[in-house]
């Protein structure tokens, strides 16, 4: 089983959020674990995108020491190979963790040992982190989207790192923003993905493509556009597509509604992953349930939905380096 688009910060323990906050000295707005698993997740139903991310403001106050991120990077590893996982790429924003004195650098290294060990406990199980970029028009999240860039640079030749991607609110900061950013990540010939068509419509998808995009996050808006599910059928562009997280974001008013059957059946290259383990209380397991017991797939097409997430996978795919 391949999962190609799973969030750290959004999959973290609640037990282990618990006890690294007791270990930091850090105060939680909950009196016991189970409150505190009511508070990480995203509530039913979910108002907005803006709603579900607001669900992993207590894991991030956690994840800002090495330890820490080792720990849960670790134990994702573990949770994904319970799970049947056997390659998965898990991604996360090093921004996020620098604000009590770590170096991107620093961040992405300890989540690279958590995931290595991980691996070493579960021989069976290939992982490799993609480093997002955020969305945000300000000078501060530019600077440090450039540096993310230049970290994959250095550290995806012989390393854990295979991407990059562009995350955040979408409907609030435009694909189109970016384009010098991806100019720079196509430069460097780095593997792209970028979250598009989930909180805006087939146009940010449009975009993601003309960014360079290899692969779509969600991109379930192409639903919309019989052109746009033409172009992605044709060039074999894969949808990381998240059917209980699409459902909680509202990118699809119910699971019976999602349009994922019908991108399908265009001949779109739609995947099956989490998004968010903790925050959508999910698994890979529940997730191909729902596609067979909600959406009607056959085991057939849940073989073929399969191989299209491990032909679209950015592990040992070959990537460029060039920084002149």
């Amino acid at each position: 089983m391949t999962e190609l688009h799973v969030h750290l910060d959004g999959s973290v323990r609640p037990e282990t959020v618990w006890e690294l906050a007791a270990e930091q000295g850090i105060a939680l707005p909950a009196k016991t674990v189970e409150e505190l698993r009511t508070l990480m997740q995203a509530p039913v139903p979910c108002g907005s995108l803006g709603e579900y991310l607001s669900r992993f403001a207590v894991s991030k106050n956690c994840l800002q020491t090495e330890t820490a991120l080792e720990r849960v990077a670790f134990e994702l590893a573990e949770d994904m190979a319970e799970d049947g996982v056997t390659c998965g790429e898990i991604r996360f924003a090093p921004q996020f963790s620098t604000e009590r004195g770590l170096t991107q650098r620093q961040v992405t290294e300890a989540v690279g040992r958590g995931v290595c060990r991980g691996m070493e406990e579960h021989p069976s199980l290939r992982l490799g982190l993609i480093l997002c970029c955020m969305r945000g028009d300000d000078r501060e999240t530019e600077r440090r989207n450039r540096e993310t860039v230049e970290l994959a640079a250095e550290m995806t030749d012989g390393g854990i790192v295979c991407g990059v991607d562009l995350a955040g609110a979408e409907e609030v900061y435009d694909t189109g923003l970016f384009r010098d950013l991806f100019a720079q990540v196509r430069r460097y010939g780095l593997n792209r993905t970028i979250h598009a068509g989930e909180a805006a419509g087939p146009d940010s998808v449009w975009k993601a493509l003309e960014l360079g995009a290899m692969r779509i996050g969600h991109g379930i808006a192409a639903a919309k556009d019989e052109k746009l599910m033409q172009e992605l059928a044709d060039r074999k562009i894969p949808l990381e597509v998240c059917i209980t997280s699409n459902v909680q974001t509202k990118g699809v008013p119910s699971l019976e509604e999602h349009p994922i059957r019908k991108l399908y059946e265009a001949g779109v290259r739609v995947t099956i992953n989490t998004d968010n383990r903790t925050v959508s209380d999910t698994t890979m397991t529940k997730e191909l349930r729902l596609a067979r017991e909600v959406l009607g797939f056959q085991e057939e097409d849940i073989r073929r939905m399969e191989e299209y997430a491990a032909e679209g996978s950015f592990l040992g795919r070959q990537t460029g380096r060039s920084r002149g």
